[in-house]
């Protein structure tokens, strides 16, 4: 399940294992602190802090190119673009200097810290972020905006697939729909497909046409099939498979340009590997 519902929020399971793990980090630090009345709570969200900031840097500075083109994208943290290991180091160098000047906090926090990354390999959380279990392109039937039945895992044998789960009344689906259109029409060896999410043909032709995007692939979903076989409540949603039809990255949220690319990078190395 990569996200579950709470009243209209929809959360992603990763994001609860994350916390989760922060929250034993702390409790185990606490503990092992108590003697010297040491508490590294708030050391571990400083930790958090500094390294998401160093992650962000690092990813928009790979990617400076794209970003450069809307300045203000590079503060949108929503497209999901993070360098994870720089952001590990910076997180881990400022805990080691704050435990540096501060000898009571080094016990305490290294007992955290190990304990946190314990809980969060053992919640399943890694093999979930790097698509472990092989999940494939689901047999979900749909229909195009001419009412001819397709099914999805049949539209691209032998080729990568990027899937788009959207629906036009969502303002991020809206907002990322240019850059997958820029995308379909300049990545030709990458079948694009818009699965739209439980609406009929007339808003989603008259969306299409107002925009004026010309896209190819646009697909009907009226019951949400797609949503509930990839186990994502949230939208949009945007699944990368391989050529084999294998998932090999999600992303839940709007797309920029450069994290779009980098997920683009990802599935064509993926691609050329299994060959």
């Amino acid at each position: 399940m990569m996200t579950f519902n709470i009243g209209p929020l929809s959360i992603q399971a990763s994001h609860v294992f994350l916390l989760t793990s922060l929250l034993i980090a702390t409790a185990v630090g606490h503990w092992v602190g108590r003697r010297d009345q040491v508490r590294i709570g708030g050391l571990l969200v400083d930790m958090l802090v500094v390294g998401l900031v160093a992650a962000r840097i690092a990813f928009v500075a790979s990617w400076f190119d794209l970003y450069s083109a809307a300045p203000l994208s590079m503060i949108d943290i929503r497209d999901g673009g993070f360098s994870v290991l720089p952001g590990i180091g910076a997180a881990l160098g400022y805990g080691g200097y704050r435990a540096y000047r501060h000898q009571p906090l080094r016990n305490p926090l290294v007992a955290g810290v190990l304990a946190g990354a314990f809980a969060w390999f053992m919640s399943g959380a890694p093999a979930l972020l790097g698509m472990k279990d092989q999940k494939t392109v689901p047999d979900v039937a749909m229909m195009t905006l001419e009412g001819k039945p397709v099914v999805l895992s049949e539209l691209a044998p032998g080729r990568p697939l990027v899937v788009n789960l959207w629906a036009t009344w969502c303002p991020p689906c809206r907002r990322e729909m240019p850059v997958l259109a820029a995308a379909q029409q300049r990545d030709t060896g990458v079948t694009f497909v818009f699965a739209n999410q439980r609406e009929d043909a007339a808003p989603v032709l008259k969306y299409l046409n107002g925009e004026t995007l010309a896209l190819d692939n646009v697909l009907l979903d009226q019951a949400g099939e797609a949503s509930r076989a990839v186990g994502s409540a949230g939208l949009p949603t945007t699944l990368f498979y391989d050529a084999r039809g294998t998932l090999v990255d999600a992303h839940i949220g709007p797309l920029s340009a450069a994290s779009l690319e980098a997920k683009l990078v990802k599935l064509r190395g993926n691609d050329i590997a299994s060959r």
